[in-house]
């Protein structure tokens, strides 16, 4: 089987951690993303939250257990940036950078998002805003 192209490893990661790993003929890895993708899903009861945010009622705290939910960036970012790395052969130099800022400041927006758009929004906020420093502090360094 051929390996999936980065584009592709890289949608698939982001429908489900895991996929893109499968794609790559990576089976140990993406049973266990998938399977962590699972758990934390439902120990942070993180689909209730998503249904609720999306119809414009921000969850309380007592309806998610932030505990579990502030593992999701992180986990899901190193799905994405993983299923991206093994790909294809080339990397430039600090390619990780915007998945690992993204997983940083988006589990940043989780924690505070207690009073302030919900883990959802401000999380996903946070994930994009994180992808968007990485890229730029990936192009300040190489062109330094």
């Amino acid at each position: 089987m051929a390996r999936a192209s980065r584009t592709e490893a890289l949608l698939w990661s982001i429908a489900l951690p895991g996929f893109g790993q499968l794609l790559n003929g990576k089976y140990v890895k993406g049973i266990l993303l998938i399977t962590l993708e699972f758990l934390i899903n439902l120990k942070s009861h993180l689909n209730w939250v998503i249904i609720t945010s999306f119809h414009g009622d921000l969850p309380t705290i007592e309806q998610t257990n932030m505990e579990w939910l502030m593992f999701y960036p992180c986990v899901y970012m190193f799905g994405i940036w993983d299923a991206y790395k093994d790909g294809g052969d080339d990397l430039k130099p600090n390619a990780s950078f915007p998945f690992a800022f993204g997983a940083f400041i988006g589990t940043i927006g989780v924690v505070f998002s207690k009073d302030f758009l919900g883990a959802v929004w401000l999380g996903l906020l946070g994930i994009g805003a994180g992808v968007l420093v990485g890229i730029g502090l990936q192009s300040f360094l190489r062109n330094r």
